[in-house]
Parts: structure tokens; C-alpha cells; sequence
């Protein structure tokens, strides 16, 4: 009876995590609010191994909204 509590439990997990993935919800809230404040439209990545974080990282891709008189007075 306790195996298949600890199944079940371990199913629900994993859709939980399936759920969270697909609705981008894997950042923590904090961070979601630092790069959008950041306008970083880059890539994070995560490799999850065990249950462990092995390895992240990121690819620049934040852009600053330029004034709209940029480039105006170049000739």
C-alpha cells in the first residue's frame, strides 16, 4: 500500500513539473521579474540530472529601448 502511495505521489510530481514546464513557470518569479526588467531576450538554459542542477547558463539577448531620435542627426 505504501508503493503505490509513493507511485501516485511520484505521478502527480511529475505532471506538476510537466505543467510548470510547459507553462514556462520553471524560473522563480523573482527572476522572471529581473529579466524582464532587464529586457534580456536571450535564452536560459537548465540541465537537471538526478534532481540536481549539473549545469546552466545563458545566451546574451538583452536590448535596451533605444531614444526614438537615435541615428537622427547622423549623416
Amino acid at each position: 500500500m505504501i508503493e503505490a502511495d509513493a507511485h501516485l505521489d511520484e505521478g502527480r510530481n511529475f505532471a506538476e513539473f510537466r505543467r510548470k514546464v510547459r507553462s514556462s513557470e520553471v524560473l522563480s518569479a523573482s527572476t522572471e521579474q529581473l529579466l524582464r526588467g532587464l529586457h534580456f531576450t536571450g535564452r536560459v538554459s537548465v540541465i537537471v540530472q538526478n534532481g540536481q542542477v549539473l549545469k546552466s547558463g545563458y545566451e546574451e539577448g538583452y536590448f535596451r529601448h533605444k531614444p526614438s531620435g537615435v541615428g537622427a542627426g547622423l549623416q
